[in-house]
């Protein structure tokens, strides 16, 4: 497969220019078909300037019913006139958890009869008009807003820029048929019957799949019927095949997601498929509905140009018909067949380079990875100080707990960090790095943060596993003080996992950063009174001045893995967007208050 795609670019190099050199005027074809990808590169390099705003905001209010997610998927693929950018958008967003496979499927379905305005385009504006007098000043004025330095200005003049190169590619490959026609018929070369319908489809497919856009194959089939190149029944089994070779851009711009991205490229390859087989299947029945459509929408019997959109856009309406009450079932097959790989190690659930495409997703992947590493880091926590998950969170007594349970861990930490942790974490870090490449503003310092609030996880499991090695032998020990003292270091742990548990299922982010501040201010107060609860314990001979040494680090210890803990809890529980982490960090004491109220307390 390697060798193939290595093959691939020489082999099409070597046709274009042997294709050349047996004709100059097929140079005026190409150059249009050229013009015309260049187009839409440059239409979807504009509308992605606005990602992180319209798009995105538009499209998470678009997904709640199924019929807004088909709405959504037409308008902006009619809009943009690709529905490559479209199908990536949804990816990411899918990756990124902000939509359900369903409404991406919605999307895509409504993507697929969007693409049919091109056709409509090309065969009822472009054939009749002379396009290059309107895509000179577009042109123009994209150009000069292209330079400037304010990023709307950029984005709307790449999308001037590229409807500009858009309607100059029609006129060069109209241009181009109109002229190479002089010289040669290539409708002679005609093959009628279904051998030649499943020809011209298999020609269709490979073509959309070098060309990467099916717009731009619709485009040069119509230009080649208008100019009487190929034949109507011919064009049709084009259209049939750029319907069927779309769906590889979608196959390909999945590569990079996480599983839900796979699932939305086979639910867009099995439509497509199923959609063309309905075409091919009662390919003499549509051509009976296009006939009458036709003639009631007046269109004359020899314009097979306008017939063939009307053709492409009825059997694209049909599969969306017979699809859409399917979704459902669609997708409970695609989660049976498409299922998330099992690994030892956890490796990161959320994150992929499809997210990277929109601000949004990006920070969303981001901030869910950030969360399940707390979920994992919860558990090696737990089992650190001899508890399990389950029971140091959720027990209500925690005294009752100390005395009922005080089983060592079943994991080593540091294998438990190696095993849950790290990985995930490197991956955080890692996506973090190429995310702030991309990305500026108020989302690269969120992007920060949730990558601050990853290390402040980490080094608080570091700081238990300081804790760990004396905390195993002393919680056994015979010395009912220094057993008692360690398991006052537990106590203060599980209480603040509970606090943090409590915060990040308020809704209100004012009153989580208080329950987070209440708990930080019981730690800093057991930080002031640990002195007064050891020095006795001392003086009285209770406990050993080696049991004294360990016992004051691993106090230090598990104050700062509270610390850091509770930093973590106020970046991720306590607001999503930027505005809310600006909310948080006014709510949040400073050092001298805190001292203040500690002192009010003590007095």
């Amino acid at each position: 497969m390697a060798l193939m795609r290595k093959l691939l670019l020489p082999a099409i190099l070597l046709l274009l220019a042997y294709a050349f050199w047996l004709s100059s005027d097929f140079k005026q074809i190409a150059a249009g078909v050229a013009i015309f990808l260049f187009g839409m590169m440059a239409l979807e390099d504009g509308f992605q300037r606005f990602s992180g705003g319209i798009l995105e905001r538009l499209l998470r209010h678009s997904t709640d019913r199924q019929w807004k997610a088909l709405n959504f998927g037409i308008i902006t693929t009619t809009l943009m006139q690709s529905s490559s950018l479209v199908s990536v958008l949804v990816i990411s967003f899918l990756s990124a958890g902000l939509i359900q496979l369903a409404a991406g499927i919605g999307i895509i379905f409504g993507a697929n009869l969007g693409t049919t305005a091109s056709v409509w385009l090309v065969a009822g504006f472009g054939l009749k008009v002379n396009l290059s007098a309107y895509a000179m000043p577009m042109l123009a004025f994209g150009v000069v807003m292209i330079f400037q330095k304010s990023s709307t200005w950029k984005g709307i003049g790449w999308v001037l820029a590229g409807v500009g190169f858009l309607f100059l590619g029609i006129h060069y490959m109209k241009e181009g048929f109109d002229t190479y026609s002089e010289s040669i018929d290539l409708s002679a070369y005609a093959i009628p019957g279904f051998r030649g319908l499943l020809l011209y489809i298999l020609l269709g497919i490979v073509a959309t799949v070098i060309m990467q856009s099916s717009s731009a194959m619709l485009a040069l089939t119509v230009t080649a019927l208008a100019a009487q190149q190929i034949t109507y029944e011919n064009a049709l089994a084009l259209s049939i095949g750029a319907n069927m070779g779309t769906t590889v851009t979608a196959i390909l711009g999945s590569l990079g997601a996480n599983i839900a991205g796979k699932r939305l490229a086979g639910a867009h390859l099995i439509f497509n498929f199923i959609t063309g087989l309905i075409a091919i299947v009662f390919i003499y029945q549509f051509l009976i509905a296009v006939e009458w459509i036709s003639d009631a929408m007046g269109i004359a019997d020899d314009n097979y140009a306008l017939r063939l959109a009307v053709f492409h856009s009825l059997f694209n309406l049909v599969g969306i018909i017979l699809m859409l009450p399917l979704v459902n079932m669609l997708v409970s097959v695609l989660e049976r067949l498409l299922r998330e790989p099992k690994t030892a190690i956890k490796q990161p659930k959320y994150l992929n380079d499809a997210a990277l495409e929109s601000p949004q997703a990006a920070l969303e992947v981001v901030h869910k990875e950030t969360e399940r590493l707390y979920d994992l880091a919860s558990r090696v926590i737990a089992h650190g100080i001899g508890w399990l998950k389950h029971d140091m969170i959720e027990t209500k007594d925690l005294d009752q707990l100390v005395e009922n349970s005080d089983m060592p861990p079943s994991e080593d930490i540091d294998e438990a960090y190696a095993t849950r942790i790290k990985h995930v974490h490197s991956a955080i870090v890692h996506f973090v790095i190429r995310a702030r490449e991309r990305i500026t503003g108020n989302y690269a310092e969120d992007l920060e943060s949730y990558s601050r609030a990853g290390r402040d996880l980490v080094t608080a499991i570091k700081d238990i596993k300081h804790l760990q090695k004396n905390l195993l032998r002393f919680i056994h020990s015979d010395n009912h003080d220094i057993k008692d003292a360690y398991n006052h270091l537990r106590i203060m742990v599980a209480m603040v996992m509970r606090k943090i548990r409590e915060a990040r299922y308020i809704d209100d982010h004012t009153e989580a950063m208080l329950i987070l501040d209440h708990a930080l201010l019981q730690i800093e107060e057991d930080d002031l009174n640990s002195a007064e609860r050891i020095e006795p314990l001392i003086r009285n001979h209770r406990i050993s001045a080696e049991m004294a040494t360990s016992l004051m680090t691993d106090t230090e210890y598990t104050h700062s893995a509270c610390r850091h803990l509770i930093a973590m809890a106020k970046i991720l529980f306590t607001g999503r967007d930027s505005s809310a982490l600006n909310i948080s960090q006014d709510l949040e004491l400073n050092e001298e208050e805190m001292a203040t109220i500690i002192q009010k307390d003590s007095s």
